[in-house]
């Protein structure tokens, strides 16, 4: 049966700094890249092995997934890497600091921000040193300004249905290395989550998340690798998931 490993990337420098990073291409920290390394040691003592991975196009999505691999030994292993895969866009807060931005604009706004479903923050202008209009990386491409969770789980679904859903219903293990809020998307297509409950799920740094389907894609148990850094998966027991593989 297919299984699908989900690996959120390993603590940035701006993780670090608490600034708004979305697409804005940030490194990993020393942290970060032992973070990754511990996620493909936790893949190989699980004995999963992978049929290929994707990524983001983003350097440290790139790196958590290359390291992963290494540490698992199946740095063979071949890897697609598409921009749909990014982290959210957060337009106008990219590069803030948080703090510093609740002070200013205010936490309850902040907080609509963040964590509304439909809600995004202001556009991305032209004009910021953070545009991405000129970057090759994204040549032909129609881009965001700026995104909420729900533009974020519009732009993965296509990538989801195009190439993620067929690899898996082909029986791979599939490895999805990726951010935050694009594997937020991945979790709420797969369990059929609401809104408000997609809004509680928090995805730790580097943890694999080991998601077993069967052959409709249909989620039959979940577990996080490393249980000590991760409460059980949020809600899977409400949508008649075990709770373990």
């Amino acid at each position: 049966m297919p299984k699908l490993i989900l690996l959120r990337h390993g603590q940035s420098q701006w993780n670090l700094e608490n600034r708004f990073t979305g697409w804005v291409d940030v490194n990993l920290t020393a942290e970060g890249e032992q973070q990754a390394i511990k996620g493909g040691e936790l893949i190989k003592a699980e004995g999963l092995e992978i049929s290929r991975a994707f990524t983001s196009v983003l350097t440290r999505a790139i790196r958590t997934c290359n390291l992963a691999l290494d540490a698992a030994g199946q740095s063979y292993v071949p890897v697609i890497k598409d921009w749909r895969l990014n982290e959210r866009h957060y337009g106008g807060l990219t590069g803030l600091d948080k703090a510093e931005t609740a002070a200013l604009h205010g936490e309850d706004q902040v907080k609509i921000w963040r964590r509304s479903y439909d809600v995004p923050p202001p556009d991305l202008s032209a004009e910021s040193e953070y545009a991405f209009a000129k970057d090759r990386r994204y040549t032909g491409a129609t881009l965001p300004v700026t995104e909420s969770l729900k533009t974020t789980l519009d732009r993965v679904l296509p990538f989801w249905e195009s190439d993620i859903a067929p690899a898996l219903k082909s029986g791979d293990t599939v490895l999805v290395a990726a951010h935050g809020n694009s594997i937020r998307a991945i979790i709420k297509l797969l369990f059929n989550l609401g809104e408000a409950e997609i809004l509680e799920i928090e995805v730790p740094t580097s943890n694999p998340l080991v998601i077993e389907l069967d052959a409709a894609l249909k989620p039959l148990a979940a577990k996080y690798l490393d249980e000590g850094r991760a409460n059980p998966v949020p809600v899977l027991a409400e949508h008649g998931v075990p709770k373990e593989a």
